[in-house]
């Protein structure tokens, strides 16, 4: 049965139980709304340490003055459900203020990789991202935590602030897993409508176009502007960006030098998606 915590004293008395018994402690930090992508990270925490924990917060941090912060999917009773039948060890969902008490005022903000893609159409959101895991890993000091690919700038965020601040924990990054005409999982895909559901996975498609034209040489920035095109015309509302930057440090590349990756974020609707895909 997975334990359910909800304070820092609480966690930290836990933790010190399974530190003193020698266990290592994977973490798979989520915002609830539990869907296969969370699962294949579950699945590597579960079989890489001797416990397994996921937070479950909705972060107000990360979310900007007009997005989805209100209304994001939230469905707790039956990600219990399915955490325990997943063998988690723990489930930790504190509440606002137990994270952020009335008179917190310390944001952390990771600089360079954060000024592009993502952090250009979302500013704050990935200050709200580091604050929130220096937030987690200080509470519970995993050794290992577990990201997925989908949100790939995240990912090298967290990275470099792991780094940067000589945290003694590993992270492991999880593939993209993606329904089986490609779309990505994500929380937000329940915000589609039946017609944008059907559109949808032609931003994928579209993705993984690029990523094979650039691989065979054709010129970056004619691929990219004409694919831009074409989504607009399949009916997408808005492309805040195609790009094919590296994947060690997202510099932009006008010629293809690997490891590389393409990157996209569109709008059906009320619901920005976010995909990526490495050239190989």
């Amino acid at each position: 049965m997975t334990e359910v915590l909800h304070t820092v004293k609480q966690m930290q008395r836990r933790i010190n139980i399974w530190k003193d018994k020698g266990f290592s402690v994977g973490l798979v930090p989520t915002m609830g709304s539990i869907h296969a992508g969370h699962l294949s990270m579950i699945k590597r925490a579960r079989k890489m340490c001797d416990r397994a924990i996921v937070s479950i917060f909705i972060n107000p941090l990360q979310f900007g003055p007009n997005e989805d912060y209100k209304s994001y999917p939230k469905n707790f009773p039956s990600d219990k459900r399915i955490l325990n039948k997943m063998g988690v060890h723990l489930l930790y969902q504190p509440s606002l203020s137990e994270i952020y008490p009335s008179d917190f005022q310390t944001i952390v903000s990771v600089s360079g990789i954060t000024k592009c893609l993502c952090g250009l159409f979302r500013p704050g959101h990935f200050e709200g991202v580091a604050t929130i895991i220096t937030k987690l890993f200080l509470q519970i000091f995993p050794n290992i935590a577990f990201f997925g690919e989908k949100d790939y700038q995240q990912l090298l965020v967290i990275q470099k602030l792991v780094k940067d601040f000589s945290f003694p924990i590993k992270i492991k990054s999880v593939p993209i897993v993606r329904e089986q005409d490609g779309l990505a999982f994500s929380s937000r895909n329940s915000y589609l409508t039946k017609d944008q559901r059907l559109l949808a996975p032609n931003f994928y498609k579209t993705i993984y176009e690029i990523s094979k034209q650039v691989n065979q040489g054709r010129r970056i920035a004619n691929v990219l502007n004409g694919k831009k095109r074409y989504l607009l015309k399949l009916g997408f509302d808005k492309v805040d960006y195609l790009e094919v930057r590296s994947s060690a440090n997202l510099k932009k590349l006008k010629v293809l030098k690997k490891p590389a990756r393409v990157f996209g974020a569109v709008h059906l609707g009320k619901t920005r998606l976010i995909d990526n895909r490495p050239i190989r």
